[in-house]
């Protein structure tokens, strides 16, 4: 019986084809990484202007390049060439540090991003990724919080009261979002059971998971606004309040850096909620061996969904107000953090009950729903808070005290009393020098 002498090859996991991957190619995906951040920059910044003029019935830029597409690169060949003011109470090394800071740890997360399925680059057989670790949620998570230090550095080192102010806002918000943001994510990891992006991608290809985990998406969506910054959380940098916030005392490259960084933490956290919640570079409604899902094609699947997130930020930004700040530490304190606790012990309950006994997802869908409806019920037997009543003045919408309608203003104030003596005791002195004055002059 003769051999057959071709076999077709084995199939390999993903973390075998990247240890695979020459010197060559892994340079070759490193460099295209590092050029999607500075891209995305570039199309975000005009396609943000654009969509946010329409919506205010503005045509937005007009005049560099074709229907103003080349505005941002303008803007990058001019920054690197504006001069370069550095305040004299500033801590140097740190205020050069800064935005290097806030740029690099964002776009070292897109190494364990899933773009694609197996390819075939140059004849050599690869996965559309850089790196592949059992951890790579944590990786993505660390590398989008330590951006945000770099706002935190900036502000300190500037030596302004204006941006210190902006960099403690920036703490804040980093203590409170990145909580919920954890623990949506956490919910994901418990569903999925990895930690590995492509293992949760690949868990999601009977069911996306933001439909079947919609909580955590919910809450992941308004934490990673809080995180990057982003209208309506947009704090560090209120230019009503703060003049311009953490980088009021940077220009030329180093303001550029801090928009790379922003519109590149955007990305990020876009294509990381694409990832855990919108079935990463999968095609809707169709199994992994359709034509769909297979060669570069889901190159573009990831992409649009990435886009469709990006998007959400530029309609938040042209449709909400920015939050006062007790709004939005209530926000996340209060409403964000129990929510995604109460959500991720739910889940767990869930997974064990399924794990351990013979009890089918309709059956426990069920079981949910009437106890979701008897928490509503008991809700609204609960009596309402009756204010009592005080000898108070009223209070306005503000807060503050409405002046009583019988109220005189005095005739004067003893501040005022004081003034009148001093300036009368002033008038005198100097008649009294003018005329010996006189007198000494006609003696002469």
């Amino acid at each position: 019986m003769t051999p057959f002498l071709a076999q077709a090859q084995e199939p390999l996991t993903r973390a075998q084809l990247l240890a695979d991957d020459p010197l060559w190619l892994i340079l070759l995906k490193a460099v295209v990484l590092m050029l999607v951040g500075p891209l995305v920059t570039v199309v975000m910044i005009v396609a943000e202007r654009k969509i946010v003029g329409r919506m205010q019935n503005r045509p937005g830029p007009n005049r560099v390049g074709p229907f103003g597409m080349l505005q941002s690169v303008a803007d990058a060949i001019k920054l690197p060439f504006k001069e370069q003011v550095i305040p004299e109470t500033a801590d140097r090394k740190v205020y050069f540090l800064a935005p290097v800071i806030a740029v690099v740890p964002a776009l070292i997360g897109f190494a364990a991003i899933p773009f694609g399925p197996e390819v075939s680059i140059f004849g050599e057989r690869t996965v559309l990724q850089l790196i592949e670790l059992p951890v790579s949620v944590l990786l993505i998570l660390a590398g989008a919080s330590v951006g945000v230090y770099g706002i935190v550095l900036a502000g300190w080192a500037s030596g302004s009261p204006y941006p210190l102010l902006g960099g403690m806002r920036s703490a804040a918000q980093v203590i409170s979002y990145e909580i919920a943001m954890g623990l949506a994510i956490l919910g994901v990891v418990l569903y999925a059971q990895s930690m590995a992006t492509s293992g949760i991608v690949a868990a999601q290809e009977n069911g996306w998971y933001f439909y079947l985990l919609l909580p955590s998406f919910l809450i992941y969506l308004i934490s990673m606004v809080g995180e990057t910054n982003r209208a309506p959380f947009d704090l560090p940098e209120a230019e009503s309040e703060l003049v311009g916030g953490f980088h009021t005392e940077y220009s030329s490259m180093k303001f550029a850096m801090f928009f790379l960084a922003e519109y590149t933490n955007m990305a990020i956290v876009s294509a990381f909620a694409t990832t855990l919640f919108l079935g990463g570079w999968m095609f809707p409604f169709v199994g992994l061996d359709s034509p769909l899902n297979q060669g570069w094609l889901p190159v573009l699947w990831f992409f649009v969904k990435m886009g469709g997130l990006l998007f959400l930020f530029v309609w938040l930004r042209g449709t909400l107000p920015r939050f006062r700040y007790d709004q939005f530490m209530k926000l996340g304190w209060k409403v964000l953090v129990p929510a995604a606790l109460v959500w991720l012990l739910l889940i767990a309950t869930i997974r064990a009950v399924r794990n351990e006994g013979n009890v089918s997802t309709g059956q426990i869908l069920v079981i949910g729903g009437i106890v979701i409806v008897v928490v509503v019920l008991l809700t609204l037997l609960i009596p309402e808070k009756q204010v009592p009543q005080q000898d108070s003045a009223p209070l306005t919408g503000g807060g503050h005290p409405v002046p009583p309608l019988d109220l005189k203003v005095p005739d004067t104030t003893p501040r005022r009393k004081a003034l009148r003596a001093k300036a009368k005791s002033e008038e005198k002195k100097p008649a009294a020098l003018g005329s010996s004055k006189e007198g000494s002059d006609g003696d002469l």
